[in-house]
């Protein structure tokens, strides 16, 4: 038998993450609740949870200033991380998805609803394959031959645009920031600014243009870029 998904609540208000554990209990999850950003990072170090859910609002270190410490550390960089917070407006959302959010939950939400945004969130965490072909709307990438086809026709591009694309196609719906993408398709150490993002981007797009598959590649207006087969 596997053993069950396990959630670290990160919340201050301790009648808020109660509430949550018991609700995500009865889901089948485990679930282990801190109160603030230093205690996250002890029972991180102790056994790292499968999905983080973060309060915005914590004490000491604010969630978006964690989760911006998370996603900068290979050792965290990876672990699915779900803001709640009571901030609803759109600035707020994209200053949550830049720093690295998988998602952002607006309070009130209902245990439902969080329930499966967790779902959806860790399916597109799960760890694939790396020899596995994908294909995203008739755009296929196979790891092993490095190759890229549209429509069955090969696509020249360049190692960098391939590497862009293998990263977005392997983490779809996901919102990418510029410094995020650098880090991932650059590597940390590579001596480049995030403008350069943004001319791969453009050249992995007219690549794509021909078939139409440039659609797949999303802006999102202040966050980055996303590979989105939906409309």
């Amino acid at each position: 038998m596997s053993s069950p998904v396990t959630i670290l609540v990160v919340e201050d208000e301790e009648a808020i993450s109660g509430l949550i554990c018991r609700a995500l209990g009865r889901q089948g999850f485990h679930c282990v609740a801190v109160a603030n950003a230093i205690e996250a990072e002890a029972e991180i170090a102790r056994s790292p949870p499968d999905l983080l859910l973060l309060d915005w609002m914590l004490p000491g270190r604010s969630g978006l200033e964690f989760a911006k410490q998370l996603k900068r550390s290979r050792s965290t960089s990876e672990i699915p991380v779900i803001m709640l917070t009571a901030r609803a407006a759109e600035q707020d959302k994209v200053q949550g998805l830049d720093a690295g959010a998988d998602d952002y939950v607006t309070k009130p939400f209902s245990m439902a609803e969080l329930a499966s945004r967790i779902n959806a969130v860790l399916r597109r965490a799960a760890p694939r394959d790396d020899s596995e072909i994908l294909d995203v709307a008739g755009l296929t990438i196979d790891p092993e031959a490095y190759r890229v086809e549209a429509a069955g026709v090969p696509l020249a591009l360049s190692p960098t645009e391939y590497r862009l694309l293998l990263f977005l196609a392997t983490h779809p719906e996901r919102v990418h920031s510029r410094a995020r993408l650098l880090d991932q398709v650059w590597g940390q150490d590579a001596y480049v600014d995030e403008r350069t993002v943004d001319v791969h981007i453009r050249r992995l797009r007219k690549a794509l243009g021909a078939s139409g598959h440039d659609r797949l590649i999303q802006t999102v207006r202040g966050a980055g870029y996303r590979l989105s087969a939906r409309e």
